[in-house]
């Protein structure tokens, strides 16, 4: 499966360029649809974890990263997709969730989840060891970062050759933007200047070479760049080809490389296959998944409320924000504005941030007793058409609405794959 990463470069220098969509997310949902969707297509499939998410002492998700690899696998038997096609990164592995303890615990910790990613079986390991630790600035230099990303390298080439793994392919380099989107409004994003990612990538060879690490090196595919993409809480920067375009012309001369693109959540098709031909074809999204299962989710909710008797009012929704007030970490400082903007932006934000409680108990009971709600329940053409207008008929006929929220995820899916299959061609072609 790492061939299909190490090609991407190849194919752009060859003008054949193709890209791969990296599905960041945890959410079973999610999961669901995006490995059936690799068993429909007969295409590979790759799913990312993040070291918040996922790491040696459960996450934010309380899975280890084996146990994030069962739960994709057993997904993968029971929707009968090809096991061999599925890839897993781990992204942002580096000391980012132990950053106020001091440097070397953070990094002795850190080096251990790059460890058990690589024995879990991860073969694309994004090394961001970009944010200072307790004492340091917040931003670190760029041979700082480099040697901590070495010393995480040597970690993950120790822990394959210990198990008799293949040895994973790497991406470097950390300037994107805050994870899950920018916390305010955005006109525009500038892209890296080609100068600064030239520094980075001169650096970090420099490092490797240095530290004995070139075979490593030789297996780094991307480097982490901005090519002027984000979204914030209530809009998204749109991809720019033209502003973009002297970062881009750096890989004809980084010929070993492409740039990952993080944050393309919410582009539009078109912007999807100009990254993937500029040479941004990693295409990361993750909380434009969750948007689109929360969108049909909540219209379910309301469905529910119209039909089910005694269902109540949008118990969901009600629940979920009973959760988001209870346990407001997740969203607080995120969010701005009076009551009525922040309880909008609690549900409804592009950032997504409720999607940190449909794991709480309360949020799986809710989401439990509204699959139960409507199972076997024929939902009225006309509720479908005022709710979920877009939703394929046939997922509402099945009479599940499991299938109707994996189609909501389904349809943003198809996106990216078109995008990413050579020339834009339909990513359902073999369906």
């Amino acid at each position: 499966m790492t061939d299909l990463l190490l090609r991407l470069a190849s194919a752009r220098r060859d003008s054949t360029p193709f890209g791969i969509t990296s599905v960041c997310s945890a959410h079973p949902t999610v999961l669901r649809a995006a490995i059936r969707r690799a068993a429909r297509t007969e295409r590979e499939v790759l799913i990312e974890a993040t070291c918040n998410q996922v790491n040696q002492f459960g996450g934010y998700t309380g899975m280890t990263p084996d146990k994030f690899v069962d739960l994709v696998r057993a997904i993968a038997a029971e929707e009968g997709a090809d096991a061999a096609k599925i890839l897993f990164g781990g992204d942002h592995l580096g000391p980012n969730p132990w950053k106020r303890e001091a440097q070397e615990s953070a990094m002795a910790k850190a080096e251990a989840m790059v460890e058990a990613y690589v024995r879990a079986g991860f073969t694309k390991i994004h090394l961001d060891a970009s944010m200072g630790c307790a004492g340091e600035p917040a931003a670190l230099d760029d041979a700082t970062i480099a040697k901590r990303a070495a010393r995480l390298a040597l970690a993950a080439e120790t822990a394959a050759k210990s198990a008799g793994l293949v040895p994973p392919v790497y991406i470097l380099g950390t300037e994107v933007p805050m994870p899950g989107g920018a916390d305010h409004v955005l006109d525009h994003v500038e892209p890296t200047a080609p100068e600064a990612a030239q520094a980075t990538i001169a650096v970090h060879r420099e490092v490797f070479q240095e530290a004995g690490l070139a075979d490593a090196f030789s297996r780094v595919i991307a480097f982490v760049v901005q090519p002027g993409v984000e979204f914030g809480s209530e809009n998204v920067v749109a991809y720019e080809p033209a502003r973009a375009l002297r970062l881009a012309a750096l890989l004809n001369e980084e010929t070993q490389f492409v740039f990952e693109a993080h944050s393309t959540d919410y582009q539009t098709a078109e912007a999807l296959q100009a990254l993937v031909r500029d040479g941004f074809p990693i295409l990361k999204v993750g909380p434009g998944l969750t948007f689109a299962y929360r969108e049909a989710a909540y219209a379910l909710d309301l469905i529910a409320s119209e039909i089910v008797a005694g269902y109540g009012d949008r118990p969901l929704m009600r629940t979920l924000e009973a959760a988001m007030l209870a346990e407001p970490s997740d969203w607080h400082g995120h969010y701005h504005g009076d009551e009525t903007a922040l309880r909008v932006q609690r549900h409804y934000s592009y950032s997504d941030r409720v999607r940190y409680y449909w794991n709480l108990p309360e949020g799986r009971a809710a989401v439990h007793r509204l699959n139960e709600a409507l199972r076997d329940v024929a939902i009225p053409e006309t509720l479908m058409h005022q709710y979920l207008p877009l939703i394929p008929a046939q997922a509402a006929l099945t009479r599940d609405p499991e299938a109707i929220l994996i189609a909501a995820v389904d349809m943003v899916l198809s996106i990216y794959d078109q995008a990413a299959s050579p020339s834009g061609e339909s990513a359902d072609r073999l369906g």
